[in-house]
């Protein structure tokens, strides 16, 4: 397959005509070919190089709003408890809350390069992911690769803030509709559960984002929502809530290593994210390149 390819065949959500049997086949090949848990373990790495100082600029970035400010910080922290396991949590926030004492305008300052860098180099790591699982060459230039990296960064910035506005304006809205118009507590509630469903489109947008624009091929139909994005993000959203279980009952993590047990957890926690991201990707390569071996055996269909 060359580095650039052109239009794709047919509905990407007919699954191109790939059964559920060859579809998994495909991806479980590609899991081990393209060695899916060393790329996790390198997104996982890279992840929590940025994660901390992205974090404490988020804060500072929310922290701006005289008004809303300090509820739309106490909204990212709950946003980041409901994810994270609670031990890798309590990790976060007493290092958010040390880093928070301790930082002046320089360390802020070298805390959001540090943070670009990594959230660059884990991009980066994502975009070569995704030229593996399409069996493409990395043709564009450094720079390009690097502006295309920092595009796609700042796009997933700005859909996260959005996202969390959404969440905390949903509570206000709500309970202001409740009141005003006399709704239902029912309803009260079902509009409060919307918001969380936004949230979650917003993170398969993201996902398909990175999907569409990192790998190294040409002009291709666009899709909000693609089959590899939405099982990607469901993928990650069943093993946080099957891992958060797990420690529940069997946290053998802290009583193996002690103190250290949460940054393990945590990057345990990065590891499976990075994994569902891979798989969601392998999961759209398999049918982009059953489409495009279709279109290349009917040309005129």
């Amino acid at each position: 397959m060359s580095g650039k390819t052109s239009n794709r065949a047919g509905s990407i959500w007919n699954f191109a005509g790939l059964g559920p049997r060859e579809l998994i086949h495909r991806v479980w090949r590609a899991f081990d070919e393209h060695d899916l848990p060393q790329r996790a373990s390198d997104l996982a790495y890279n992840s929590l190089l940025a994660a901390f100082p992205a974090i404490l600029l988020l804060l500072a970035i929310l922290g701006l709003s005289a008004s809303h400010g300090p509820a739309l910080q106490q909204t990212l922290i709950f946003s980041i408890s409901r994810t994270l396991p609670p031990s890798a949590f309590r990790l976060v926030s007493d290092t958010i809350t040390e880093a928070s004492k301790n930082s002046g305008g320089a360390k802020l300052t070298i805390g959001v390069l540090i943070s670009l860098l990594a959230a660059l180099s884990s991009m980066t790591s994502m975009m070569a992911a995704l030229n593996c699982a399409h069996g493409v060459a990395e043709t564009r230039s450094w720079w390009k690769v690097r502006g295309i990296a920092l595009a796609l960064t700042a796009l997933l910035s700005a859909l996260i803030l959005f996202a969390l506005l959404v969440v905390f304006l949903g509570d206000q809205i709500a309970d202001l509709a409740g009141t005003v118009l006399r709704l239902e507590d029912i309803v009260v509630a079902a509009w409060k559960l919307m918001q969380w469903v936004v949230a979650l489109v917003f993170m398969v947008i993201s996902f398909s984002l990175v999907y569409y624009f990192g790998p190294n091929l040409g002009r291709r139909r666009w899709h909000w929502l693609t089959p590899g994005s939405v099982f990607g993000v469901l993928l990650w959203f069943a093993a946080t809530f099957s891992f958060r279980a797990y420690l529940h009952f069997f946290n053998t993590y802290s009583k193996t290593y002690g103190s250290l047990g949460a940054a393990i957890i945590l990057l345990v926690w990065l590891y499976v994210a990075g994994l569902a991201f891979l798989i969601g990707g392998e999961i759209d390569a398999a049918i982009e390149a059953k489409a495009l071996a279709a279109s290349a055996a009917h040309p005129g269909s």
